[in-house]
């Protein structure tokens, strides 16, 4: 799945969307939105295992590291777009919905933000294979990395203070929740001292190029909409995103200089806040 290109598993969709959105009844409820807000993950804790052959053939320093590493991550500013409609009887492609399908609508919703985890210490259980020892040491880590979602989003919204401009009412709060796609990278550093710590054994380094994933997520948002003008507005909501992607990556091991692979296996929960404006027609 890695493999596979975020434009190749999301971007035609999009661009389907937008080829549609001109072929639209002028007067069905659709709208294009742009927004900006903030992202925060949670903690995403992760067990990182490492090893070393060992020099002369494996007849030396024989060991692996088990790294703890806390998966703290860096605030950052996120920016996006919506394309939507409302199932309402002027809808899309001039489908004459039922009249309660109005409260329902989708949307896509693409988005963009950093993903980098700070610099933080973790513990690492340092075991020599052929003596069989083990020792505590530490270990220190930060990541820099790119998110970008896809998502599709089912919706449902309910109107307040209608008029005769607005006749479904002007404050619109909504909920909505669908799959997504979320493309993202890492760049890791990881160094730990191997076996005891002792100065005499060499510290061992992984410093890496960028290495992506690809991977299927849950999305869910609650919002309110306030339709200043008949055909403007203004949205507040706050976004929630799951996934579970894998990063691999190749290393020379520093002790005998044989080529070796580390698997990062972070869980994402992200959540976020935006506030955006919308042209609806």
């Amino acid at each position: 799945m890695k493999k596979r290109s975020f434009w190749q598993l999301g971007g035609l969709p999009l661009l389907a969307v937008c080829l549609l959105l001109p072929a639209a009844p002028a007067r069905a409820e659709m709208y294009v939105e742009a927004y900006l807000g903030g992202v925060q993950g949670a903690n995403t804790g992760m067990d990182v295992t490492t090893n070393h052959p060992g020099a002369f053939g494996g007849t030396l320093y024989r060991t692996s590291e088990f790294h703890s590493i806390p998966g703290r991550l860096d605030p950052a500013f996120m920016g996006g777009l919506k394309i939507g409609t409302w199932f309402v009887k002027e809808g899309v492609l001039g489908f004459n919905y039922p009249d309660w399908m109005k409260y329902l609508g989708f949307y896509l919703d693409f988005s963009y933000h950093r993903l980098d985890f700070r610099r933080q210490s973790g513990s690492t259980v340092a075991a020599d294979n052929l003596l069989g020892g083990s020792a505590l040491t530490t270990n220190r880590f930060f990541s820099e990395g790119t998110a970008a979602t896809l998502a599709f989003m089912f919706a449902f919204r309910y109107g307040f203070f209608p008029d005769s401009e607005v006749p479904f009412g002007r404050l619109q709060p909504y909920v909505a929740v669908g799959p997504a796609i979320l493309f993202s990278t890492q760049r890791p550093s990881l160094s730990s001292s191997t076996f005891f710590n002792i100065p005499l054994f060499i510290p061992y380094n992984i410093s890496n190029t960028s290495q992506s994933s690809t991977n299927i997520a849950l999305a869910v948002e609650a919002g309110i909409r306030w339709m200043c003008l008949k055909n403007v507005s203004l949205d507040l909501s706050f976004k929630y995103r799951y996934a579970q992607p894998s990063y691999s990556y190749d290393y020379i091991d520093p002790l005998d200089y044989t080529p070796q692979s580390v698997t990062l296996n972070p869980t994402y929960h992200l959540f976020s806040g935006q506030v955006g404006a919308a042209y609806h027609f």
